[in-house]
């Protein structure tokens, strides 16, 4: 038996643990479909549309499968529940990137996977967590996951609220460029084409999804959707 082909049982045989790892994240969240994959599949066109290295590419999908892991360990109800955070609850819940970050690595990812899971909540104007990272010092492939984390979760329902329709996860997108997101992977996503998963799951018949847009306080409504 080749080399090789040893290298790549155990990189299949890798890929269905991570998988596992990412749908009970899902099922700890309760979101209606599956998240992790989702997200991987819009990072990965991301990474595509940049030219990003193979390597890279493989990492950014193995963090997306991974990048809820710290919520899982923490265990928090108020993860799942309806309602606002409390600003102790918030403080609290920003400690899971770190968490995530050693989940990762008991989890047998590398270096680099583990950072990206540690980063995906950074912000392009510096005022994420953990590390308040800003613009250029957010490698490209944690800002390409953070957008793509919140796409996948603003398209789809959890208990505490409905799914966004595309268009209006769209617009909550372009709102936050040079906020919370790099304009230029904005503009990617904007230019994607033809992937079933950016698809929203909005039931657009719901009167409370065709209210969302016109709530008032749109930071409350925008932060409820990056648990």
């Amino acid at each position: 038996m080749s080399r090789l082909h040893v290298e790549s049982e155990k990189e299949r045989a890798a890929r269905e643990a991570y998988l596992q790892l990412a749908a009970a994240a899902d099922r700890f969240e309760q979101y209606e479909n599956p998240h992790a994959v989702r997200v991987a599949a819009i990072a990965d066109a991301l990474a595509a549309g940049f030219h990003l290295a193979h390597h890279d590419r493989k990492s950014l999908s193995t963090a997306a499968y991974m990048h809820d892991l710290g919520e899982v360990a923490m265990e928090r109800e108020y993860i799942r529940r309806a309602g606002s955070l409390t600003d102790e609850e918030r403080i609290d819940l920003a400690r899971h990137p770190v968490i995530g970050e050693q989940e990762a690595a008991r989890a047998s990812a590398d270096r680099d996977v583990q950072l990206l899971v540690r980063w995906h909540h950074e912000w392009w104007n510096g005022s994420g967590y953990p590390d308040a990272l800003r613009q250029s010092e957010i490698p490209l492939v944690a800002r390409i996951l953070r957008i793509a984390d919140s796409y996948a979760s603003l398209t789809d329902a959890r208990p505490f609220r409905p799914a966004l329709t595309e268009e209006e996860a769209r617009k909550q997108i372009i709102e936050r460029a040079a906020i919370e997101f790099d304009p230029a992977v904005v503009t990617m996503l904007l230019s994607l084409r033809d992937l079933k998963e950016l698809l929203s799951f909005a039931k657009t018949s719901d009167p409370l999804a065709a209210s969302v847009t016109a709530m008032d306080d749109d930071w409350t409504l925008f932060s409820s959707f990056m648990r």
